[in-house]
């Protein structure tokens, strides 16, 4: 039996479409979308009580599967103080016993307040490896344990695109920055990839993110072991939630892809879940690579990583689509070269670039990611700890976290979080890309803010575009997928009343969040 929802004001997301104010399902798809004559006589009628009702939102990056794990690791997120980073660890040490390692996860290194090093972790007891995952998930702390396991040692150089920090005595500290820690991220995985236990919690992570209206989520770093377990999901009818799967190395931040390129392909797969565009790395996260100014004054510094070109043309002739990680402007100029190249060897195809993150950019920039046709996977959240964390003044020539100007040069906008680096909540997201100002007060750029349903496309239209599923999702449209967010609009507040994955209502009653 076809349902129609009626009452409420219906946003498809289709370029030039007319107001609605009644959609058509049935089972799984989109049937019909206009006004009451759209209605069949014999539907189930819901009544949206004034409601706006939206395709489901999709995060264009997030990482599902490390977030889903993120509850078995002591969460440290906030702890300043090493004596309560102790006692994490050993609760951890005691929680899971015959583990290799012991992992917490969601420290950040740049603000605990004491410089944090392998010494302090040896304090624990704890005589396994030991490591604390900083919440970038670009950086860790190791005991000397770890350091032993990792084969680090006095005179251990650093990886291309890492560093392992040392001491005025030349002794490794135990932080592991950029590539220095993915080995670390790899290595302390291995216990958790039980793909039974493994599929339980992102089953559970992903009935959270129904809540907040996800009905779909780019996981873009997926290593081979969590595909593998979504794929398996799949198949069984387990995903709570649909799955674009970008591979990526179990060692993070790595761009040498070989084992995976003769794999499937992008866009590989069902609706339930689908190969994504092959991740890759322009530049670090915390070691962002920026050339600007500020008030005159030159300012260089970060990690630029000098093998993106290689790998990225490996990937493009296997089939792979690319979404390249580029956080600083230099970053950003690296993956605008590789894709002017690519674009230059490999005409007339849809490459559909993706840039992950565009942190710090210039108009210059903005023009060339239009030129190509790039998409922009941004995160409006970011406002938030960026704002809170950079200096006063701002680029001379640069802007942090242009979304205004990227999407006046005709630039597409997808909306996503980088969960769990980042809160995950679209509509607290769109806030601040809204409002452009920090919980603190601080107003970050407030230039670059973009409408609130300019986000509201981004996290459905343009989201899909960027995963190449526009003709599965993102609109309703006839034959879409019935994927569908009940928004209340109240003034200054939006909340999400209802999810529907697939044709059913899986979440009702979300929470009120300022719009």
């Amino acid at each position: 039996m076809p349902r129609a929802f009626t009452g409420g004001a219906v946003l498809t997301m289709v370029p030039g479409a007319s107001p609605a104010t009644a959609l058509v399902i049935d089972g799984d798809r989109v049937v019909a979308a206009g006004g009451p004559e759209t209605v069949p006589p014999d539907a189930e009628v819901v009544d949206l009580a004034g409601a706006t009702l939206t395709p489901g939102f999709i995060d264009a990056h997030n990482h599902l599967s490390i977030a889903a794990l993120h509850p078995v690791w002591n969460d440290v997120h906030g702890v300043t103080d090493v004596e309560v980073l102790l006692d994490a660890i050993r609760a951890q040490a005691a929680a899971e016993p015959d583990t290799a390692w012991v992992r917490c996860q969601g420290i950040d290194v740049t603000t605990i307040g004491l410089p944090v090093t392998r010494h302090d972790l040896d304090a624990s007891g704890i005589d396994r490896p030991v490591i604390v995952a900083d919440y970038t998930l670009h950086q860790c702390v190791v005991n000397s344990a770890g350091l032993d396991a990792l084969g680090i040692g006095r005179t251990t150089d650093d990886p291309a695109g890492g560093e392992i920090r040392r001491g005025a005595d030349g002794e490794a500290t135990g932080l592991l920055i950029e590539r220095a820690w993915s080995a670390a991220h790899a290595v302390s995985m291995r216990d958790y990839a039980d793909p039974d236990r493994w599929a339980e919690h992102i089953a559970a992570r992903a009935r959270v993110l129904l809540a907040s209206g996800l009905t779909c989520v780019h996981d873009a770093a997926c290593p081979p072991e969590a595909e593998a377990v979504y794929r398996a999901m799949a198949r069984e009818g387990a995903l709570p939630i649909s799955v674009l799967a970008m591979p990526h190395p179990s060692a993070l931040l790595m761009n040498d892809h070989r084992a995976r390129l003769d794999g499937p392909p992008t866009g590989d797969g069902d609706e339930w879940c689908r190969v994504g565009a092959m991740k890759l790395f322009a530049d670090g996260g915390v070691a962002i690579a920026v050339d600007a100014s500020i008030q005159g004054n030159p300012v260089r510094f970060g990690m630029r990583f000098g093998d993106l070109e290689e790998h990225a043309r490996a990937a493009i002739e296997h089939g792979f689509r690319i979404a390249i990680h580029a956080m600083g402007n230099v970053g950003v100029d690296a993956m605008l070269d590789t894709c002017d190249e690519i674009a230059r060897a490999y005409p007339g195809r849809d490459h559909r670039f993706r840039i992950e993150h565009a942190g710090v950019t210039s108009s210059d920039q903005w023009s060339r990611l239009a030129e190509l046709d790039c998409v922009a996977v941004v995160q409006p959240g970011f406002v938030e700890h960026v704002g809170t964390n950079v200096g006063e003044y701002g680029f001379d020539h640069h802007h942090w976290l242009a979304f205004a100007g990227l999407a006046e040069a005709g630039v597409t906008l997808a909306g996503s979080s980088d969960d769990p680096c980042a809160p995950v909540p679209p509509l607290w997201c769109m806030t601040r890309g809204v409002q452009r100002r920090t919980s603190g007060g601080r107003d970050f750029e407030p230039d670059q803010s973009v409408p609130f349903d300019d986000w509201l496309v981004a996290y459905t239209r343009g989201a899909a575009y960027a995963g190449g599923q526009e003709h599965e999702r993102g609109m309703l449209a006839p034959g879409l997928r019935a994927d569908l967010v009940v928004l209340d609009r109240d003034g200054a507040t939006v909340s999400v009343r209802e999810t529907w994955v697939a044709g059913e209502r899986v979440f009702a009653a979300g929470p009120t969040l300022p719009a």
